[in-house]
């Protein structure tokens, strides 16, 4: 039973890696990412998301490390506040309160009771650098009004922004100003640069800046794709500056390596590159990044470089420059055209990704599991260039088979239409191209759907386009006499009255195909294609179609672009009821009766759940996003909820995700987003002097004794004891045999062969771990007489008939002969305690 709570609208994942730089901690195994409300805590080694902070009530904008002790993080966010963390235990220390919006974050070492914010206080378009003064109390929630303005007039963003040579200065850029605050003179120098009016420097913008970490230099990227080093700006009048040019576009960020002696800068490109002691001559690269760099950070040991994306990645990097690890998040493309869909193999959600890919998107751990190439061309990034879009997809067949369309419309007369069909291999366990078809249609596709009945003899997939035809494709032998290949062909080609085709849909079992054209319905038997009936209500395009579910799938429900829900009675054939309702999303649940529509009013969306057999909505939650919900999909859940309020029943089966305009992915639930986000908590908690590996994590659980043994003795033993205690593993780090193992450099360790056997054993439970009064005394005795084995071999029946144990008489209920009775002498001298531990 789930306690009746509120139901909330939660961010489900897929929030932006890439808003911020990334952060690493002090020793580069672990690295800090903001994502939404929460920061994210990945592992460099693994890639996996081992911990999640989460307290702010809104977009989280800047981390940093404490510099005065490296296991604490700062973070500061749209909310006002700042908060204190420990990171390895996930505890939030102190909450600091400004009370405005804080756009960014800045620490230094010194004043080690101050950080840097940038705020907006007075106008909105105009940004402040300012110092808050931290103060030092032993409550957790504290107030920090204490502001003192450091630069004005500066840009927002914090790749403007850097502190150089240990915290001596601090340099600003913006359109063509660069200034630089000196802390100790209390003065400000400004330089510029000339300006767009000149053609010949029309692109000297600033776009970020860097500073050396320990010398007087200053490196500021400008969108022309140079990067100038500015030296000697303590003097207005004698600085200097020198040009470094790779870039043909903007420079998107610049980091100095810890040292000071590289410099690392990153474009639209997706190279980066190094130059070091600051040569033209002297840079190395590392290409095919994969997408835009926007953010470049540097680990605190140097021994790290990390990458944020574009495309909603985080690479980390190698002081070699090789990429040794990718943290992939929900893919932010320009549109979502494919709409949301679920792969029924995986459970995944599947959408647009990156450029002519389908990225198959993970729920439940927040990755990204892989993308699925479709269009199969080198992606060239040219804003003048029109690329080919990939528009629709659709599963088939319970995920055996995937259909997409791609289509190229240079000029109204000049469109290229292609329609993949893909066939899940289990082999790869992927999708492998089966067939393709060049202009499946005369015009655009509006929609294609499988038919997913069970008892379905052949793949069959409709689609429809605003040629005014729907046609209808089936898999046929397409193979030559040897009969091993299958493809895809035409088998009927429909229409009504030139109209154009907009949607279409199959009935749950099959065997009704619905086509809207434009605002009429049409019904259409799938045995042999011919047209039912129509239905017309003349209230505007059919924007959206779908059949009722189980004991609902005798109606038909369809959206028109006039704001009017209607559902018709399939049987009757007549209009059953309608509802004034400007619908943008309308989608099934798979698993009931349910169907899930969010309309849109001048306030923001509403979410109404309804059965087509009663117009009165189950559930209406107003105002679930401010902004326009385009798509909407339910997930079916791997184990049931049993929500016992009626209001709550349709989230039992499956759960309802949608995403905005904005491309935030929304979910509902009663559950509070601290117990949605921390399944792998704990993982942060584990003994650090051991690599934390899965098999770690096993030899470190607490473990419940089981009670069988082939032994009576041991069987006794292990009963009386499950019942009382558990029985904890021995402590990993006081194994030789594993700190050997795991801690000796391969290539000086012995074979495996010689290590084994002491690796075994060193996992086995010895004999003096079971004390005395664990053992009863009966069970002792024995074991005196255990040692002596010819008077064991004799007086053995009838130690066994004169017991006075009555579980002992059960198990041995006959004589047993000499041979038994030698053999059963030999397990018992066998230690079998290590099996407590299975």
């Amino acid at each position: 039973m789930v306690e009746e709570e509120s139901l909330r609208v939660v961010r489900c994942g897929g929030s932006e890696l890439n808003f911020r730089r990334a952060v690493f901690s002090a020793d580069s195994k672990y690295i800090f990412c903001v994502s939404g409300d929460f920061v994210k805590v990945y592992s460099t080694a693994t890639e996996e998301c081992v911990h999640i902070l989460h307290g702010h009530r809104n977009l989280v904008t800047g981390i940093q490390l404490n510099p005065n002790n490296h296991l604490q993080l700062y973070s500061c966010s749209f909310d006002g506040t700042i908060k204190l963390w420990d990171y390895v235990d996930g505890i939030l220390i102190k909450t600091f309160t400004v009370g405005c919006k804080l756009h960014a974050l800045f620490t230094v070492s010194r004043p080690e009771d101050s950080v840097f914010v940038i705020i907006n206080k007075e106008k909105p378009d105009i940004f402040q650098l300012v110092s808050v003064k931290l103060p030092k109390s032993s409550s957790q929630e504290l107030e920090a009004k204490e502001l003192s303005i450091v630069l004005d007039y500066i840009n927002q963003s914090p790749k403007c922004i850097a502190f150089g040579n240990e915290g001596e200065y601090v340099a600003a850029v913006r359109d063509f100003y660069l200034s630089v605050y000196f802390f100790k003179k209390k003065t400000t120098s400004r330089f510029t640069l000339s300006s767009s009016r000149n053609k010949k420097h029309s692109k000297n913008n600033f776009t970020c800046v860097a500073c050396h970490p320990k010398e007087d230099c200053i490196a500021s990227g400008h969108m022309d794709g140079k990067i100038r080093l500015w030296r000697n700006f303590n003097d207005d009048k004698k600085y200097t500056y020198t040009c470094l040019h790779w870039h043909h576009d903007m420079v998107m960020d610049l980091a100095f390596s810890v040292t000071g002696n590289s410099l690392l800068s990153g474009g639209r490109e997706s190279v980066l590159v190094e130059w070091r002691d600051a040569a033209e001559k002297n840079k190395e690269f590392l290409p095919r990044l994969g997408a835009t760099i926007e953010h470049i950070s540097v680990s605190p040991a140097g021994d790290l470089f990390c990458t944020s994306h574009s495309d909603n990645k985080i690479i980390v990097i190698q002081r070699n420059l090789e990429a040794s690890a990718v943290i992939q998040g929900l893919v932010k493309d320009r549109s979502i055209f494919t709409g949301l869909m679920v792969d029924p193999r995986t459970k995944a959600l599947v959408l647009n990704g990156k450029p002519g890919h389908l990225q198959f998107y993970s729920l439940q751990s927040d990755k990204q599991l892989y993308n699925l190439d479709i269009i199969q061309q080198e992606y060239i990034n040219d804003y003048g260039l029109i690329q080919i879009e990939l528009t629709k997809a659709a599963f088939g067949c319970f995920g055996n088979w995937l259909a997409t369309v791609e289509q190229r419309q240079e000029k109204e007369a000049e469109l290229e239409l292609q329609m993949k069909l893909w066939l899940f291999s289990k082999k790869t366990q992927g999708f492998i191209l089966n067939t393709k078809i060049n202009m499946p249609h005369e015009d655009h596709i509006t929609a294609l759907c499988f038919c997913n009945a069970e008892k379905s003899e052949q793949p069959t997939l409709v689609t429809a386009s605003k040629d005014g035809h729907f046609k209808v494709w089936i898999l046929t032998d397409d193979s030559d006499i040897y009969k091993k290949a299958v493809g895809w062909t035409c088998d009927f080609v429909g229409s009504y009255h030139k109209y154009q085709a907009t949607n279409c849909c199959f009935s749950e079992d099959g065997s009704l195909l619905a086509v809207s054209f434009e605002e009429i319905v049409t019904i259409w038997d799938s045995a042999t294609w011919e047209l039912r009936c129509t239905f017309c209500q003349r209230a505007g395009k059919i924007r959206h179609l779908c059949f009722g579910r189980l004991t609902c799938s005798k109606y038909l429900l369809g959206a028109t672009e006039n704001g009017i829900l209607c559902c018709w009675n399939l049987l009757s054939c007549a209009l059953e009821w309608s509802a004034k309702l400007n619908v943008r999303v309308m989608e099934p649940d798979p698993n009931s009766e349910n169907i899930a529509a969010v309309s849109q009013s001048s306030v923001g969306s509403d979410l109404f759940i309804f059965k087509p057999s009663e117009p009165r909505p189950l559930y209406i939650q107003k105002n679930i996003s401010r902004e326009e919900v385009q798509w909407g999909v339910f997930v079916p859940r791997d184990v049931p909820e049993s929500f016992t309020s009626e209001a709550y029943q349709w989230l039992n089966r499956s759960q309802f995700y949608f995403l905005t305009k904005s491309q935030s992915l929304l979910t509902f639930s009663t559950k509070s987003p601290e117990e949605k986000l921390t399944p792998t908590s704990k993982q942060l908690l584990a003994e650090e002097s051991l690599p934390t590996t899965p098999f770690y994590f096993i030899l470190g659980k607490h473990r419940q004794q089981q009670g069988f043994s082939p032994c009576w003795k041991t069987s006794r033993f292990l009963n009386e004891t499950s019942k009382n205690e558990l029985v904890q593993l021995p402590l990993t780090e006081n194994i030789p045999a594993i700190n050997e193992l795991l801690h000796t450099p391969a290539h000086v360790l012995p074979p495996a062969s010689f290590l084994c056997s002491m690796f075994v054993n060193s996992l086995l439970l010895s004999r003096e771990t079971e004390s005395a009064k664990e053992i009863p005394e009966d069970i002792d005795m024995e074991e005196e007489k255990e040692s002596d084995d010819s008077d064991e071999e004799n007086d053995f029946s009838e130690k066994v008939q004169d017991t006075n144990d009555p579980d002992l008489g059960e198990d041995i209920i006959h004589q047993l002969s000499k041979a038994e009775e030698k053999e059963l002498r030999k397990f018992r001298k066998v230690d079998y305690s290590w099996m407590a531990s299975l």
